[in-house]
């Protein structure tokens, strides 16, 4: 009879623990520590290159050629310091403190434009070129970080800390559609015919 019992009890916490495994949101990686500490230094890396591009944009915009690629900019530096404060938001809803961790990527892309600032004629529309692909550089790295951290905020269940991110990868996609429609358009052709002239 102990057997039984022994076996039945058994039976009902296997039974208990698949119910509550099953009613978890699909995937979700709840306690999972260690995907929890991961999310959360992503976090800080993107915490401190958004930091950082809100220092590095007024420097790109004083150095574009056309008026069009500075509003452009200008524009974005004002979505950035959102960006900045919605991430102390989402570390708010995590109940941690805003922290930075040096981003070494975004760290390599702003030294890029910067380089390329330096070795471009001023005034010229083949800096604004390397300025959009800079900036373009940028702007991928940073869709593809926040299109991870929102899937990652999901499969852990916040659903409100994913909105956020959300919202920014909106806005960095829409950022890099407007500088690929700005070289396109004009950009690229003015840069090109500015060498042609040159030739002549």
């Amino acid at each position: 009879m102990a057997n039984t019992k022994t076996k039945d009890g058994a039976a009902k916490k296997q039974a208990v623990s698949g119910a509550a495994k099953s009613s978890s949101p699909s995937g979700a990686a709840k306690g999972n520590t260690q995907l929890e500490k991961f999310f959360e230094d992503s976090l800080k890396d993107i915490y401190w290159a958004e930091k950082a591009l809100t220092k590095a944009l007024p420097k790109m915009q004083k150095a574009a050629t056309t008026e069009q690629l500075q509003s452009a900019i200008e524009h974005h530096l004002g979505q950035t310091q959102e960006q900045v404060s919605r991430l102390e938001e989402v570390f708010q809803l995590l109940g941690k403190k805003a922290q930075a961790k040096k981003c070494d990527a975004m760290e390599g892309l702003l030294k890029e434009g910067e380089s390329i600032v330096e070795e471009t004629e001023d005034g010229s529309m083949t800096r604004d070129v390397g300025i959009i692909v800079a900036s373009q550089k940028v702007e991928h790295y940073e869709i593809a970080t926040y299109g991870s951290l929102v899937q990652l905020a999901r499969t852990m269940g916040n659903d409100e800390v994913a909105e956020l991110l959300e919202a920014t990868l909106e806005e960095e996609k829409e950022t890099d559609q407007a500088l690929t429609d700005i070289a396109k358009n004009d950009i690229n052709w003015e840069a090109e015919q500015e060498d042609s002239n040159r030739e002549e």
